[in-house]
């Protein structure tokens, strides 16, 4: 259940409600349990959904959030921004001919359970004196060093901001994900035993040859680079790239200025470019600061990739969707940001990936009037880390190449999440870090 779209859009609230505890066991007992769960391939963590699905179906809500503990430490993360309906549900057998069952929502309704009650500590296993570094702090650092501590490992994890959590702090709105339950569930991987350090840059505060002398490290940086359009007026006040406005907002209150010392500018008519999860959030935090926000796409909604309920909630909230449209120019007057000249595109016949292609249409230029514009357009691997390892080698869109295990080129340097697969989700990230902490469990073990 969503609150009100009037209501929400003057706050940064949370805006999914969840569903009631009656809500929760009626739809447990709708998995038919198979005898061969697609769920469980589904998800990228190898939750045993099943055995979590059964157990609340039984009212052993405790029991639910043990099993999905085993495989995830941040379930209630996990069950708000996860695209279930791609992963997990999207393979789940009742959905074939009609509605599958809603496992993040039972996910996040247990892990909120445990929480407000006060969750327990997994156990971990016997110490190993072995220690582990790992880079950055967000999905991929904590769930490789979730796993990791309760192998029985000592993991300290760097993080180069003077908050935990990655883009599960920076990038992610409190309206989607609220911050003290990302709090909460990062310090249940302290509890663990995993240190974070804060405010620690590996090359500057940690010296590369301190970061080696471990007995393994696992590169966890994400994507924080974010990518531009190269068109003329880019560099005028008043443009941001989704990852400066989000972290400005999300992590340093700037909405709250000058009550916070982080300023950004309040648009009145902001421009966001893009059609993912990131120009959602953009979009739906300028509305929230008071704007009229136009959504500029270069493909047709159908291509999009964000998630169908953030573009039913951006549209509920007031934004308006100018799709099959481009910008190739950013306008400005007295130094200052006053429009977007774009061009319609015409789309083609959608490719192998079902994406339509996509033309300019001659002569179909116009303005938009703005005085901020977003780009949320994608972006890369942080290159300060890797200039710091310059043995490291890279795949064309600047990742860090790893294998099936997750090695890099440097002997005992280890890499997931979006650092190695380009920006992906945060389930993805967490998968590739749970992958590359087994394959360094057994190799530190030998």
């Amino acid at each position: 259940m969503d609150r009100d779209a009037d209501l929400r859009v003057a706050d940064f609230e949370e805006v999914d409600l969840g569903l009631t505890k009656e809500q929760v066991i009626a739809e447990a007992k709708r998995c038919i349990q198979c005898k061969k769960p697609k769920c469980i391939s589904g998800c990228p963590v190898g939750i045993d959904i099943p055995a979590f699905i059964q157990a609340i179906a039984d009212e052993k809500l405790q029991d639910a959030v043990d099993i999905i503990k085993k495989d995830n430490m941040l379930p209630a993360v996990c069950g708000r921004v996860c695209p279930q309906e791609t992963q997990c549900q999207g393979v789940c057998v009742l959905g074939i001919k009609g509605t599958p069952i809603a496992i993040g929502q039972l996910e996040r309704y247990v892990a909120d359970i445990e929480r407000k009650k006060g969750a327990k500590c997994p156990k971990c296993a016997q110490p190993t004196n072995k220690k582990v570094a790992v880079v950055g702090s967000g999905p991929a650092g904590l769930a490789c060093a979730a796993e990791l501590a309760r192998r029985g490992h000592s993991v300290t994890i760097f993080e180069s901001l003077h908050e935990a959590g990655g883009v599960l702090m920076y990038g992610i709105p409190a309206f989607r994900m609220p911050k003290d339950i990302v709090q909460y569930e990062i310090n249940q991987v302290k509890k663990l035993g995993v240190e974070i350090k804060t405010n620690h840059i590996v090359g500057r505060s940690v010296s590369v040859e301190e970061l080696l002398s471990y007995s393994a490290v696992f590169l966890g940086t994400g994507a924080g680079l974010p990518y531009f359009m190269g068109i003329q007026g880019e560099n005028l006040p008043g443009v941001y790239s989704a990852n400066e406005f989000l972290t400005r907002v999300n992590l340093m209150g700037a909405n709250k200025f000058p009550e916070n010392d982080t300023p950004v500018k309040v648009g009145k008519k902001v421009v966001v470019v893009g059609g993912g999860n990131v120009a959602m959030d953009a979009a739906r935090v300028a509305r929230r600061m008071g704007a009229d926000v136009t959504l500029m796409y270069r493909r047709g909604e159908a291509d999009m990739p964000a998630r169908l309920d953030e573009v039913r909630h951006a549209k509920e909230e007031g934004v308006f969707f100018m799709t099959a449209t481009n910008p190739i120019a950013i306008l400005g007057e007295n130094n200052a940001v006053s429009g977007v000249k774009a061009i319609k595109m015409e789309l083609g016949t959608p490719g192998d990936d079902g994406r339509c292609s996509f033309y300019p249409v001659e002569g179909s230029e116009f303005v938009v009037e703005a005085d901020v514009v977003i780009e949320a357009i994608g972006q890369g691997p942080n290159p300060l880390l890797l200039r710091m390892l310059p043995e490291l080698t890279r795949n064309r869109n600047g990742s860090v190449a790893v294998n099936c295990l997750g090695e890099t080129s440097i002997q005992k340097v280890y890499a997931g999440g979006d650092v190695a697969t380009g920006a992906a989700t945060v389930i993805l990230a967490m998968g590739t870090a749970k992958e590359a902490a087994v394959a360094i469990d057994k190799k530190l073990r030998t």
